[in-house]
């Protein structure tokens, strides 16, 4: 299998690059999901507003962290 590797074109090189990248951004979609799915109950839960702002705050920076996540996946595609 490594000789497969070795004689590998840079197009096929380049390929696998993308296809790693694209695994990599699913599976950090999903965990910030997870995140977001939990600030969120945090958010409902809170028993108090201070606690409630908090959870706000991470439910935010979460998304911000998703948008930021699928800016460089699409500028990844592009190169």
């Amino acid at each position: 299998m490594s000789q497969l590797r070795e004689s590998a074109s840079p197009a096929d090189s380049a390929l696998q690059a993308g296809g790693d990248l694209r695994v990599l951004f699913h599976r950090l979609n999903n965990q910030l999901g997870i995140i977001l799915a939990c600030a969120e109950l945090l958010e409902l839960k809170a028993v108090d507003d201070a606690s409630r702002s908090r959870a706000g705050e991470v439910v935010a920076k979460v998304l911000d962290a998703m948008g930021t996540a699928k800016e460089i996946r699409h500028q990844t595609d592009l190169l």
